[in-house]
């Protein structure tokens, strides 16, 4: 794997882990009862990306370093995943 494909693939898993970081334990302002005029209800309360963010990096890093060492180990390869060419023989 090459240090392009290491970053591509940390990116794709960090925001992957960020949209399921993303609904839990966030308020809205109607359940905090202070609805700002000119948004909507449902949006979040407080600032909560920073915090979301540092947690999604605490998860997303094992994350990766595990499918990076599955990746650099060969246990799964690019031909193992390649449908298509087991289709056409």
């Amino acid at each position: 794997m090459s240090i392009t494909g290491a970053i591509v693939l940390y990116s794709v898993t960090w925001f992957m882990t960020l949209f399921c970081v993303l609904p839990f334990r966030t308020q809205s302002q109607d359940e905090a009862n202070h609805v700002v005029p000119g948004t909507p209800p449902g949006a979040p309360a407080g600032e909560v990306m920073k915090r979301k963010a540092w947690i999604t990096t605490l998860i997303a890093t094992p994350i990766w370093a595990v499918i990076a060492g599955i990746i650099l180990s060969g246990w799964i390869t690019v031909e193992d995943l390649d449908w298509f060419g087991r289709l056409k023989n």
